[in-house]
């Protein structure tokens, strides 16, 4: 596995490449990210995977400070699951100069449910992997890169920039790897305490049981909705959590349902805090 820390190293590396599958991480990875990486290895000529914690879209007050580094163990697990090229850039190689020019999303997908709790998020995230893209598929007439549906919300405004800028990038959607319980595997979840872990499988049900009722209210959804999810909420927030939002909305546009949507259109979504720890999910309807 080639190691490249510049732009030009891992251009360098790519230079016979025609068709890279790229899988972008902020690194301490678990096997989600290597599900990805595997996802990935059909679909292009060389595999690239990118470790870099993205300080802009880190809230003031958010864990950049604490995020897990891992890079020795996540080096070896990618060596081990047959990775071609590692881009792990230091922040002054991605940041040489201050990032004044940042990717703005469309706000009626990027001010939604994340985009509300999180202001600036997806605006810190889309410059990143706009300027990973430039890094990793600059001068190729085509390429892949891997995003986890456990980021529902990240993965629809990444295609939303891929589309509106026509770039040469297929953006392939996995899903999401859960633990044996059904929790969504996430680098934050080793913040959880051994009575939080047991805890927080409670999102996903909580998830799972106001799907089932949106499906069962059928035609009368638009109506009931508001219902259903200030349900849901009391009943995670009567366990202990600080729950943002339980909400059902369109796989479309993320936008309240309309009469008529039901399987196969619909999305549940959900964002609580358990202790210290804030965790995401959803489940597709």
């Amino acid at each position: 596995m080639i190691i490249a820390h510049t732009v030009a190293e891992l251009r360098h590396a790519l230079r016979h490449t025609e068709r890279p599958a790229f899988v972008p991480t902020m690194g301490n990875l678990h096997a989600g990210h290597l599900s990805l990486l595997a996802q990935a290895k059909p679909l292009g000529d060389a595999t690239v995977t990118s470790i870099f914690v993205n300080r802009l879209q880190f809230l003031p007050g958010e864990d950049f400070d604490s995020y897990p580094r891992t890079f020795a163990d996540d080096c070896a697990a990618l060596e081990q699951a047959g990775c071609d090229v590692l881009f792990a850039p230091r922040e002054g190689d991605l940041y040489p100069e201050p990032q004044t020019f940042r990717i703005q999303p469309d706000p009626q997908l990027a001010d939604l449910l994340e985009g509300a709790f999180r202001p600036g998020f997806f605006t810190g995230m889309a410059t990143v992997v706009m300027k990973l893209f430039m890094a990793v598929f600059a001068g190729k007439p085509h390429g892949t890169a891997m995003f986890g549906k456990k980021d529902y919300q990240q993965l629809m405004v990444v295609r939303g920039m891929v589309r509106q800028f026509a770039l040469p990038v297929d953006v392939v959607a996995c899903e999401t790897e859960r633990a044996d319980d059904g929790l969504a595997l996430s680098s934050r979840n080793r913040y959880l305490t051994e009575a939080e872990r047991a805890e927080s499988v409670q999102l996903v049900q909580a998830l799972r049981a106001l799907a089932q009722a949106a499906l069962a209210a059928g035609e009368r959804l638009p109506a009931e909705r508001p219902a259903l999810e200030t349900a849901a909420t009391a009943q995670l927030a009567a366990r202990g959590w600080q729950p943002d939002y339980l909400t059902v909305r369109r796989r479309a546009d993320l936008l309240p349902p309309r009469a008529g949507d039901g399987a196969g259109a619909l999305v549940a979504l959900g964002a609580a805090r358990l202790g210290s720890t804030r965790l995401i999910d959803n489940l597709e309807v």
